[in-house]
């Protein structure tokens, strides 16, 4: 056994330690949270703008669904690239050159709105109009990096103790850039079209360079030379060995695949579902109001954090939410559905905060952007797939087969018959298949090997612990990243990267 930093081991660690956000560190990232959010915000109001937008000039579904195809599919193909970047260089200055990288490409879409002629973008199949979008979807995609980078400065900057807290606070910033953006995009695009969203987004993003200018991260010089990478690139290969090693760590990344997976089926499915039953007004008007529950669900996990264990944590909190995905559409009832997906937005966060809290805690500092970034595109891969083939099967088997086929016959007595017990149909299925696969999950030797995992872990110390949390002694090299070929269990600063042996 080896020494490790009072209260970080084994089963004697004081589970959780509130945030001071008066410590010099901490105050650091609520600045850095803060700008993440206010950016955040902007870049999600392009996105729904251009989507409002766009739909408005050519009334073309297929032109809305191929821009969420677009983001989605971006978004898993740039991850492990992002990833890469912010392992390399400082985290602030990937997340500048990202508010940069975006304040250029947004700059061009203003000039080509501006100068392009009166009836460009009123055609789905016009060149230029798809110009435009892409060059909007890129600047919302480079604003991804910080999506990556900020749980990487919640290692850096808050001590291991407190990351749980912290990472509430980030779900609470999302549930606030969601509440926010559902009512800037709207109001922006009916009073000025695209022209207004872009001069807000260009003034945001030139403040929040300023802004990250200003501020002093200690941060120590990006490692490059840590043994077992494959160079500064993406290094693919060199980040599947780090999720490989670590005990159970790929059956997490799979688990929130598999849970996107069949999440995809509400998304896909929600808003047909919800417009059955009320006008697109109270629509909107409800999920202003449920937003709120991500805000309010992360502000918990900041107060009370995720207790001993936030592997298991993350499994209870998935069993809670498909039992709620197969209760809520047993009736077609807006109560019934705004409190289930009340239940979802409040606990969404505390299953966001425990992944990456365990990610925080097992991963060497030094590689946990490429990890987080593979994470994101693994888990978000599925996505576009799940959306594309659930909507065609529900309106071309399920609902027939609900309206006046077999399944009506045979369940519609109690359940109900019509194209919107059809969906329901498809949630109840779904919300099952969820169930039983967390409950499997739970009893599977890949949870126990990444429970213990995060239990016997070194947490990694670039800055993020309080003095008198650091070792005596530099831990020895546990068998787990020796196993990726060798290397040494400590970068190039001396500080353990790794499980205690």
């Amino acid at each position: 056994m080896t020494s490790t930093p009072s209260g970080e081991s084994g089963t004697s660690e004081p589970q959780g330690r509130p945030l001071d956000l008066r410590e010099p560190r901490q105050r650091v990232f609520a600045h850095v949270l803060v700008s993440s959010l206010v950016v955040s915000v902007v870049n999600f109001t392009v996105f729904f703008a251009v989507t409002f937008w766009v739909y408005l000039q050519t009334l073309s579904v297929l032109a809305t669904g191929l821009i969420a195809g677009l983001f989605l599919g971006a978004t898993a193909l740039t991850g492990i690239w992002f990833g890469s970047l912010v392992d390399h260089h400082r985290k602030v200055a990937v997340m500048q050159a990202s508010a940069a990288a975006s304040f250029v490409l947004y700059a061009g879409c203003l000039a080509l709105y501006l100068l392009a002629p009166d009836g460009s973008f009123t055609d789905p199949g016009q060149p230029l109009l798809w110009v435009l979008v892409v060059l909007l979807m890129a600047g919302i995609i480079t604003g991804n990096l910080r999506g990556i980078a900020v749980p990487t400065l919640v290692t850096l900057l808050v001590p291991a103790p407190s990351r749980d807290r912290a990472n509430g606070l980030v779900g609470t910033a999302t549930g606030v850039s969601f509440l926010v953006t559902s009512v800037i995009s709207g109001l922006l695009v009916g009073w000025d079209g695209m022209r207004s969203v872009l001069v807000l987004a260009l003034v945001v993003l030139a403040a929040s360079v300023v802004h990250l200018a200003s501020l002093d991260v200690p941060e120590p010089p990006p490692t490059r030379t840590v043994a077992g990478d494959e160079g500064h690139g993406v290094d693919l290969r060199g980040t599947l060995r780090i999720v490989g090693g670590v005990p159970g760590l790929p059956a997490l990344i799979v688990f929130s695949c598999i849970n996107n997976v069949l999440g995809g089926s509400f998304m896909a499915l929600m808003d047909a579902y919800g417009l059955s039953m009320v006008s697109v007004q109270a629509w909107g008007l409800l999920w202003g109001v449920l937003s709120t529950g991500v805000i309010v669900g992360g502000l918990v996990v900041a107060k009370v954090g995720l207790g001993r264990s936030p592997v298991r944590t993350l499994l209870l909190v998935n069993l809670v939410l498909w039992t709620v995905m197969i209760l809520f559409p047993l009736r077609s009832n807006i109560w019934l559905l705004a409190a289930g997906m009340m239940v979802f937005m409040l606990l969404s966060p505390f299953a966001e905060a425990a992944e990456q809290t365990v990610l925080q805690r097992v991963v060497p500092f030094e590689r946990q952007g490429r990890v987080f970034g593979f994470a994101q595109s693994i888990e978000q891969a599925a996505s576009p797939l799940t959306a594309f083939l659930v909507a065609p099967f529900t309106e071309l088997v399920v609902i027939p087969a609900m309206t006046d086929g077999a399944a009506a016959r045979l369940v519609g007595g109690w359940f109900g018959t019509g194209p919107d017990r059809g969906i329901a149909l498809v949630f109840v299925v779904t919300g099952v298949l969820g169930l039983l696969f967390t409950l499997a999950a739970m009893a599977s030797r890949p949870y126990r090997r990444l429970s213990a995992a995060y239990r016997d872990a070194v947490p990694p110390t670039a800055g993020g612990q309080d003095p008198q949390e650091e070792p005596d002694v530099a831990p020895s090299v546990p068998a787990a990243v020796a196993a990726l070929g060798g290397a040494p269990a400590a970068d190039g600063q001396g500080d353990p990267v790794a499980l205690r042996d």
